[in-house]
């Protein structure tokens, strides 16, 4: 390869053009041969950009989702299978002997004015509840439930006109006897007094949490036993509880209302009072986990 250099020279500038002339000839010609520094040629530029492509490819991928607020496809790890229960209903039943008594007493006055009836009433019910508490009840435990008057008329015959002949005065307590064994002397004693009208007894338990916790435990024990059953039946077994639910009752009070007959002979002999026993009825509803 031969090489010339000119040098051209202005009025105020010195400009120097090399000239390179390359022999094509030359068999051992490298034009991009440098000593002591490296530079990148086209190629290694390619491949760089290349891998800073598929860097941000693969940085979109992953932070994509979480800029954009959007879940993904996968799997939530955190999620459990639905467990397997069986559902268990049971009741536990307790008979107890009432220990409280619920009467219905009350007066009648029937007048030709309203004045007379009221006061004919109020003095035989100031008289019935002196009788009461006399029996040994506490007047907390006597409460007006009922005052009515009622007009009184003469309807006759071959459909006459109804004709007014007086006014009706009721008015009834409700005792409660806490002491069972004198409820007779409290019927007896009331009528003897001046009531007119037993409209009933109920009998019921005064604190029935007692009873209530073994019926509570019966009816748990006979639900496990079901639920057992029921998992043996298909299988597995009872590994747990999910729920309970319970529910508690007492009898309605049954009143027994005194006929006139039984008023006349109670007038004469003490009245037999019979209590029975109570029902305490617990029901749990309860959720078994099994497996």
């Amino acid at each position: 390869m031969a090489r010339g250099a000119s040098l051209v020279q202005t009025p105020n500038t010195t400009e120097a053009i090399t000239e390179t002339k390359m022999n094509d000839q030359t068999p051992n010609a490298h034009p991009l041969q440098t000593t002591g520094t490296r530079h990148l040629g086209p190629i290694t530029i390619g491949r760089a950009i290349a891998v800073t492509a598929a860097a941000s490819l693969l940085v979109g991928l992953i932070l994509g989702p979480i800029i954009s607020g959007k879940p993904t496809l996968a799997a939530d790890p955190t999620a459990t299978v639905p467990e397997h229960t069986v559902i268990v209903t049971s009741s536990g039943v307790v008979s107890v002997a009432p220990d409280v008594a619920d009467v219905s007493i009350g007066v009648m006055a029937q007048k030709p004015t309203v004045a007379e009836a009221q006061s004919a009433a109020a003095t035989s019910m100031t008289s019935v509840i002196a009788a009461v508490k006399k029996a040994g009840v506490d007047a907390k435990d006597i409460v007006t439930v009922n005052i009515s008057l009622n007009p009184v008329y003469d309807y006759g015959t071959n459909g006459a006109t109804p004709r007014l002949t007086g006014y009706q005065f009721a008015n009834t307590v409700r005792i409660t006897v806490r002491d069972i064994s004198k409820v007779a002397a409290v019927v007896d004693d009331s009528m003897a007094a001046g009531a007119t009208t037993v409209n009933g007894i109920s009998f019921r338990v005064g604190d029935p949490k007692a009873a209530q916790g073994q019926a509570r435990s019966l009816a748990m024990t006979d639900a496990r036993a079901r639920a057992d059953a029921l998992a043996a039946a298909a299988g597995v077994s009872v590994k747990g509880v999910a729920g309970i639910t319970e529910t508690s009752s007492q009898p309605t009070p049954v009143y027994y209302s005194m006929s006139a007959a039984d008023q006349a002979k109670a007038s004469s002999a003490s009245t037999p009072i019979q209590t029975g026993t109570t029902d305490i009825t617990i029901q749990v509803t309860v959720t078994y986990l099994i497996g």
